[in-house]
C-alpha cells in the first residue's frame, strides 16, 4: 500500500477507521525525518495492504500533532481500530517498527 499524505482535515478518515495505521508526524526541516522516509518506503512494501502508512507534516497539520501530544519529531504513533495502541519517537529501523506492527496485530 502506498503511503498517504494526510492533513487535518483528512485525518480521522484515513486513520480513525479499521485495522492498523502507522502515522509518521514530520517536517521537511527535520534531518531525522528525511532519514525515517526510506525506511517507511520498505516497511509499506514489506507489510503490503496489511498496514497503512500515513504522513502528517507538522507545519502544515498543527491540529493532528496538538492532539496527539507530538512534542518531538519524528513521532510515529500505531493506531489499531482508530485507537492509538504505541508511539515511538525519533529514528527506528525497519525490524523495530516490524516488531511494534506484530505486537499489535
Amino acid at each position: 500500500m502506498a503511503i498517504v499524505n494526510v492533513s487535518d482535515q483528512s485525518f480521522n478518515s484515513e486513520v480513525e477507521g479499521q485495522g492498523m495505521v502507522l502515522v509518521d508526524f514530520w517536517a521537511p526541516w527535520c534531518g531525522p525525518c528525511k532519514m525515517i522516509a526510506p525506511i517507511l518506503e520498505e516497511l509499506a512494501s514489506d507489510v503490503g495492504d496489511s498496514v497503512k502508512i500515513a504522513k502528517v507534516n507538522v507545519d502544515e497539520n498543527p491540529e493532528s500533532a496538538s492532539r496527539f501530544g507530538v512534542m518531538s519529531i519524528p513521532t510515529l504513533i500505531f493506531f489499531k481500530d482508530g485507537q492509538p495502541v504505541d508511539k515511538v519517537v525519533g529514528l527506528n529501523s525497519k525490524e523495530a517498527l516490524k516488531g511494534i506492527l506484530a505486537k499489535h496485530q
